[in-house]
């Protein structure tokens, strides 16, 4: 039989004859290659193992990372959870990769440098533990199936307790809830606009009805597509919202933002109205103007608890193309970050960005990026609460008068 060296460890004897009543005594000495006996060439010369903004392990932002659905030790105060979930699409799939370009295009960003002159403020600096929990593993072949998955998913971490209790400043969620507990909150990364009637149910479950700030392209309220014979096949990523009203999940009082849509005609205007919803389109940006939809907006939602739901659609397609209902048009990113700034302070209890479809992006990440780009400031939104004011601008220079 042969034997490997690399695989025994390594041996030193030390032998020592003395003749004693006829007996030889032999002295041995064993001294192992145990990696933790030996200099950390590494650390002494460079330090921390740290990521690189195009390195390491995939959570959003370089952010702690806990698969938190099975890890009931996982604490935070705001969690991120991806719901890779695409079969409620009425048109182009590929959103069930969705929550891995999100992370993908958020990887130049990080704790450290979450300071931003819009914000002037730090997210990961207020005192809050922000992780990454990882994503629902729903099942891709049965919807009723899955969409169970995601309201067990999300009901399991709104229960745990917040890592910050005791701290007032965290969060607004004790006034707002049924049991008068703070809750966590969530921040969910799509997956198609169908996981919103699950994440309703949870909320619904804590919090009663919530009102629903709503940016999208599309309505979402229609009752059901031709052909839905089924309790289930009700249930798409155009129709959740009239499901969750039928459920009265929602308040009177939610809004649209950036509608531009196809529509069958004024009856699917009075049809989303006994839903629940105003709507303000995208052409109400030029109209009216930022402060206006900021302030209309404001004071729909009065001082209710309040879900954002954002579909990256509402962002014209020459700036995120990588979704799956494109409509020409759209808002600007820079338009629907100056809008999310100025909601700043109002009761949120969560938060989505859906609809991400990473396959159908021109090149380079575009929609990944504008996506965590998005999530950043809502992290910063859930815990900012006055409105930040604009930048003051400098004095003009003396003009010299000769």
């Amino acid at each position: 039989m042969r034997y490997s060296t690399a695989l025994l460890p390594i041996v030193t004897l030390s032998l020592s004859f003395t003749s004693c009543y006829g007996h030889t005594h032999v002295q041995t000495t064993l001294a192992t290659n145990d990696p933790a006996a030996q200099p950390n060439e590494w650390l002494q010369k460079y330090g921390a193992q740290i990521d690189q903004s195009f390195s390491g392990p995939l959570s959003f932002s370089h952010l702690p990372y806990s698969r938190c659905l099975e890890d009931s030790s996982a604490q935070f105060d705001i969690a991120l959870l991806g719901m890779p979930f695409d079969t409620g699409v009425s048109y182009r799939p590929g959103a069930r990769f969705g929550p891995f370009g999100i992370r993908s295009g958020s990887r130049r960003q990080k704790e450290g440098r979450g300071w931003t002159l819009s914000w002037k403020t730090n997210p990961y600096a207020h005192g809050s533990k922000i992780i990454d929990c990882g994503d629902v593993p729903v099942n891709p072949n049965d919807n009723a199936l899955a969409i169970d998955q995601i309201e067990v998913a999300y009901s399991t971490l709104l229960s745990r307790p917040i890592a910050s209790e005791g701290d007032d400043s965290v969060s607004i969620t004790r006034a707002l809830a049924k049991d008068g507990l703070e809750h966590p909150r969530i921040v969910s990364l799509g997956g198609d606009h169908t996981i919103v009637l699950p994440i309703l149910r949870s909320l619904n479950k804590i919090y009663g009805p919530v009102s629903v700030i709503h940016f999208d392209a599309h309505l979402d309220t229609w009752p059901s597509y031709p052909g839905g014979v089924t309790q289930q096949a009700r249930i798409t990523h155009g129709t959740f919202f009239n499901i969750a009203h039928e459920e009265k999940l929602m308040r009177n009082s939610s809004i649209h933002a950036g509608i531009r849509c196809k529509l069958a005609g004024l009856i699917d205007l009075e049809h989303d109205q006994s839903v629940g919803f105003e709507v303000i389109s995208t052409d109400d940006i030029d109209d009216f103007g930022i402060a206006d939809i900021i302030k209309r907006i404001r004071t729909r939602i009065g001082d209710s608890p309040v879900y954002l739901s954002f579909d990256i659609d509402v962002i014209d397609p020459g700036l995120a193309p990588a979704t799956g209902t494109p409509e020409a048009g759209g808002w600007t990113t820079r338009e629907v970050k100056r809008i999310i700034r100025g909601l700043a302070g109002l009761n949120f209890v969560g938060v989505d960005l859906v609809e991400v479809a990473p396959a159908y992006d021109t090149n380079a990440e575009v929609t990944g990026t504008v996506a965590a780009d998005l999530v950043h400031d809502f992290l910063s939104m859930l815990l900012t609460k006055e409105l930040p004011q604009p930048r003051k601008p400098k004095a003009a220079p003396a003009k010299h008068e000769l």
